[in-house]
């Protein structure tokens, strides 16, 4: 990675280095400190995917070089979009609208002070000035898009990292939750007129074979011993790790449309 670079947000200081392809890499620390993550480790572990965070040297306050965690642009979003702070928002505004396109068109970020070191230029000015304005309208649009997604995007990480079966009325509580008009009963309707449960018999509400076929479900037997000595099989099915995202992507996409 090439030399870190300091950015100063509400007076904190936030540290980035640009990969070889000129992709910013934060330091996540700084990013939790500004967003209000009390433990670092621990957001970066629970919010953001291990592809999108790395660790490299950094130089500490005494010049030596200290195993350092970064993160991704995608996985500053992650934190971004988790944080219960008001300034996150003007924390991912100042992200897209100032610092990325400055990095992504300059290299670097333009701080006062380098742009003073051009100012015997004005022809340079005068051309990043408007480049900068293209780019800020450009980030703008995408910051919007950002805000308008980040309840789908923070579901559908959610789902997919879920491993553990759920009930079809557990499935139905998160896809509410998250902005998906779905009650239990509508969601048991929705997946046999798909073809995913058994419509009617006695088999009605288990899964069908092809949604079996597919992973999408698994069945939990409990066994019942009743007062009479006699013993009664029940059977439940649940939602696997799979279904989930499975079923998250359909109605996503659905409401995208």
């Amino acid at each position: 990675m090439k030399g870190l670079q300091i950015f100063e947000f509400e007076n904190q200081d936030v540290r980035v280095r640009i990969d070889e392809a000129g992709n910013p890499w934060w330091v996540a620390r700084d990013v939790c400190d500004v967003l209000g993550y009390s433990n670092a480790r621990d957001a970066v572990n629970n919010h953001v995917r291990i592809k999108h965070r790395d660790a490299v040297a950094i130089p500490d306050a005494m010049g030596r070089n200290q195993l350092t965690s970064v993160i991704s642009e995608p996985g500053l979003y992650s934190l971004v979009l988790r944080s219960k702070l008001p300034s996150a928002v003007r924390f991912q505004d100042w992200v897209t609208e100032e610092v990325l396109p400055a990095i992504r068109k300059h290299s670097a970020y333009l701080t006062p002070q380098k742009i003073e070191e051009v100012l015997c230029n004005p022809d340079t000015i005068i051309r990043l000035a408007t480049d900068l304005k293209k780019e800020r309208e450009q980030r703008l649009r995408l910051a919007s898009k950002v805000r308008e997604d980040a309840p789908k995007v923070i579901f559908a990480e959610s789902v997919s990292a879920s491993h553990t079966s759920i009930l079809v009325g557990d499935l139905a509580k998160l896809l509410r939750q998250n902005g998906i008009q779905m009650g239990q009963n509508r969601l048991f309707d929705w997946l046999r007129r798909r073809g995913y449960l058994i419509k009617s018999g006695s088999s009605r509400n288990m899964p069908t074979q092809r949604a079996m076929e597919l992973g999408l479900f698994e069945i939990k037997e409990r066994t019942i011993n009743n007062p009479d000595g006699s013993v009664r099989i029940t059977r439940t099915p649940k939602v696997t790790g799979k279904g989930q995202i499975y079923f998250a992507n359909i109605f996503l996409n659905e409401v995208s449309a």
